[in-house]
């Protein structure tokens, strides 16, 4: 958050102490690392348990996805309305839609009221209002002192007790206070896996080879470190008067940006993966509706459709599009100086993509850019107008007990209407591997259609680490099948099912290895997530309100053969 657009980037960078102050010592029952959209999932999961949860998160804002990183128009499927989500993930969004349908100006309206009526998603919102929702979903553990949370906090260091992990020390951005922590167990819900390098869990980054994991799509010449999915700063926009001129100044690097990234409305299409497009060379317009195409880029991830709202003249809409991708420079192995002046490149590009719409996009009748659209850096909450912490869509992940692998999901080799079946299922999700290229020469760089998946437990359980579990996208996932599992519901089902294993190990005197491996225990576990509205398997004719919902899954569960030729 304090990475300057121009300059010395050094100032953004914190020295850590030697060692943490012992005075300010708090033993808990759980320690989330990373307030992000799964961790975030794991508190509200762990704090209705009635144990001792700590959560800090290194930004301002609870949330991730949803909120620092401004990409609140929702990644889902075509079941979400009915099915596919946890009922903790519809409370979210039915609080979202609560807050704009009073604002409407068709009050009558319900079902799929979507704010923004953008066609990439059925719910867009602005990240602030998804700030209050969330503080209000976890405002009752807070009051109770379940749930203890510290904002601007990074965990720096770890002591570790052979397989377990002792205590964690943490800083204070702005006020360098430090505290540690001695939790009975951990969550790893941080954006880029920073934890797992700082706990010594073994993990993995960058794109496997085909002799590692047996992907079709893995790399043929060994395992690529540099082969990580680019990350984005997100912005938003108004669309003002076509008489106004809100031209940003020029960005440093703008020629070269232009033409590295490149920035353009023509992207590459494989397979319709994601909006069911033709494959091949896709044309958009920044305004009109292009043959092929399900819309304009402003109607892409719109968050605000000024139509329907008294209270918004002008409609808002946030850019998440490979123009504003920053492709140079792999977070999860540079240095500390060397990840904050790539972020400041990564800021520029961004503005860089809205200086060019401005003034030379393609808008129609040969014209070009559209000076009327203007910054709103409030919607963001800051300075530069970015998102307070890139979009992040890959990071470290744990060497698992289990490994979700292509030929598990993906359409290509899996036969029948689901993806392959978890016994230790502990949620479920759907969407395409959309892999956003690096700017490694190896970059496998492929995408596919997926069949309805599952989240096994065992990709949340560490090899090595006993009272450690992922919670974000750090999950026994690989380069490739990260590009499923990284988006927003399957995140906070990812994080919702870590905070419940951590909370039923501490009630249970249990380990999560033991949950996971013995049957009894498992069944016990999954149970459990049922009464907390968790589907572990797709049936989307019994959705997570119906009174049948948990024997209905659990019919699946003991006799999936029936059910081989219905979703």
């Amino acid at each position: 958050m304090k990475v300057p657009l121009e300059g010395d980037t050094s100032a953004a960078v914190v020295h850590a102490p030697q060692q943490a102050s012992r005075d300010a010592l708090n033993v808990c029952d759980l320690l989330i690392v990373g307030g992000g959209t799964g961790g975030v999932a794991a508190a509200i999961a762990a704090a209705r348990y009635g144990i001792k949860v700590c959560l800090i998160e290194e930004t301002d804002w609870l949330g991730g996805q949803f909120t620092a990183q401004g990409v609140s128009a929702l990644d889902e499927h075509e079941h979400i309305e009915n099915f596919g989500g946890t009922a903790s993930y519809y409370e979210f969004r039915d609080r979202i839609r609560g807050h704009y349908r009073g604002m409407t100006q068709n009050p009558a309206r319900s079902g799929e009221f979507n704010s923004g009526r953008c066609w990439v998603s059925r719910l867009a919102f602005e990240p602030k209002v998804a700030v209050r929702v969330v503080g209000d979903m976890l405002d009752q553990a807070r009051k109770s002192g379940r749930l203890t949370v510290l904002f601007r906090t990074k965990a720096f260091a770890v002591i570790r007790d052979g397989d377990r992990i002792k205590s964690v020390s943490c800083l204070n951005w702005d006020t360098r206070q430090t505290a540690t922590f001695e939790p009975r167990f951990v969550i790893d819900a941080t954006e880029l896996g920073d934890f797992l390098a700082l706990a010594e869990v073994e993990h993995v980054v960058g794109a496997e080879s085909i002799s590692e994991t047996g992907e079709p799509s893995g790399h043929p010449r060994g395992h690529q470190e540099d082969c990580v999915q680019s990350y984005t700063y997100t912005f938003a926009l108004e669309r003002r008067p076509a008489t106004e001129n809100n031209i940003i100044a020029k960005p440093d690097q703008y020629e070269r940006n232009r033409s590295r990234q490149p920035y353009s409305l023509e992207i590459d299409v494989h397979g319709g993966e994601i909006y069911a497009e033709e494959s091949g060379r896709l044309q958009y317009s920044l305004f009109r509706q292009m043959p092929g195409t399900k819309g304009s880029l402003w109607t892409y991830r719109r968050l605000i459709d000024a139509a329907q709202f008294a209270a918004f003249p002008h409609d808002i809409t946030m850019f998440n599009w490979p123009g504003n991708d920053y492709r140079d420079g792999n977070l999860l192995t540079l240095q500390p100086r060397e990840i904050a002046a790539a972020l400041q490149r990564a800021k520029l590009v961004s503005l860089g993509f809205l200086y060019w719409l401005q003034t030379e996009a393609p808008v129609g009748n040969g014209a070009a850019g559209a000076p009327e659209l203007r910054l709103r850096k409030d919607v963001m909450d800051t300075s530069d107008g970015l998102s307070k912490f890139p979009y992040i869509r890959e990071s470290r992940r744990i060497r698992a007990l289990q490994t979700v692998l292509e030929q598990d999901v993906s359409a290509k080799f899996v036969h029948g209407i689901r993806a392959a079946h978890f016994v230790d299922a502990v949620g479920i999700g759907w969407y395409p591997i959309d892999i956003h290229r690096s700017s490694s020469p190896e970059e496998v760089g492929m995408s596919a259609r997926t069949k309805p998946f599952q989240i096994p437990l065992g990709a949340l359980i560490p090899r090595n680490t006993s009272n450690l579990i992922a919670g974000g996208k750090n999950i026994g996932t690989t380069h490739i099948t990260n590009g499923c599992y990284r988006l927003h519901p399957v995140e906070w089902n990812v994080g919702e099912a870590a905070g419940h294993l951590c909370a039923y190990a501490v009630t249970h005197g249990d380990s999560p290895r033991n949950i996971r491996d013995d049957p009894q225990r498992l069944r016990s576990f999954q149970k459990g997530l049922l009464e907390a509205g968790i589907p572990i398997v797709w049936r989307t004719d019994v959705g997570v309100t119906h009174s049948r919902f948990a024997a209905a899954q659990l019919e699946y569960m003991a006799h999936p053969e029936k059910f081989r030729d219905r979703l």
